[in-house]
């Protein structure tokens, strides 16, 4: 009898404690199986075309990849999609196969807007130097990015596809909703020829004897097409200072008492651009 008894207990206790021990697992109510996706994108994409409402979007075996493997998102998960011509979508992760994924899109997070007019007209430079040129100069908002040849210029293989690469990396990360074009690079007499009318060129002069940058820029008519150039690590020769300085389109200019690198003095005429004639007026966004 005193047995049963002892096994009744132990029993019980057991009972007792596998009780305790559920009510302590953390239990999904109705409210966590129907919570709604996050609409916090994971990252940006630019996408050059076909951005709409409920349209869907086969990604690139790379672009794919990355979603998938590097950023490991799965179905369900936010990603902005993004285009100059037809503004930012937040778009859904769908199926996904070995080297390939659909987007879809669900709804718009920006309308397009007007970039500056702007253009960077420089010499080519090394490739490390020209890689960061271009990142930089994409955030801080050209339009455009024109090599040119000048008498100095080192010699040298311009990749522009792999520029091309890296302005789209720079506007993904930036939240600008344009990609600055890549042009071919061209000797300076052929890009002076086919310069168009109305555009003015705003000249980095490290010879020192342009006014400083912000007192040129102050009358600048807002929103005017214009574009800025900057020399090669020698600089310009006397014969193009001369010749362009004599060019009715052409504004001389000045950046300081120091001497800059050929990329420091664009991204510095940039972004004093950007400040007197500019977007940089505008509030961001979000």
């Amino acid at each position: 009898m005193g047995a049963r008894l002892k096994h009744w207990a132990a029993a019980c206790h057991d009972i007792i404690l596998a009780s305790q021990l559920d009510r302590l697992k953390p239990r999904a109510s109705s409210r966590d199986e129907e919570a709604p996706l996050s609409d916090r994108p994971a990252t940006r994409l630019y996408i050059p075309e076909g951005l709409a409402v409920d349209a869907a979007v086969t990604l690139d075996p790379p672009r794919a990849h990355r979603l998938r493997h590097v950023l490991r998102l799965l179905p369900g998960a936010a990603v902005a999609a993004f285009n100059a011509a037809e503004g930012e979508f937040l778009c859904r992760v769908g199926d996904a196969g070995k080297n390939r994924m659909r987007l879809t899109v669900e709804r718009q997070l920006r309308a397009p807007e007007p970039d500056p007019d702007l253009w960077l007209l420089f010499a080519p430079l090394k490739r490390a130097r020209q890689d960061w040129l271009t990142e930089k100069a994409t955030e801080l908002g050209a339009g455009a990015l024109r090599p040119v040849w000048t008498a100095r210029t080192q010699p040298q293989r311009l990749n522009e596809e792999r520029l091309r690469l890296l302005a789209v990396a720079a506007s993904e990360q930036s939240e600008r909703l344009s990609v600055p074009e890549i042009h071919l690079a061209l000797p300076l007499d052929q890009m002076l020829a086919a310069w168009p009318a109305g555009r003015r060129l705003v000249l980095l002069d490290e010879s020192g004897t342009g006014p400083p940058i912000a007192e040129a820029l102050a009358g600048f008519p807002p929103e005017a097409p214009a574009a800025l150039f900057v020399g090669p690590e020698g600089g310009f020769t006397d014969w193009e200072l001369d010749a362009l300085g004599k060019l009715p389109i052409v504004t001389r200019v000045g950046l300081g008492p120091r001497v800059l690198r050929a990329e420091t003095a664009a991204l510095a005429a940039l972004a004093v651009f950007q400040a007197i004639a500019g977007d940089w007026r505008r509030r961001r966004v979000r």
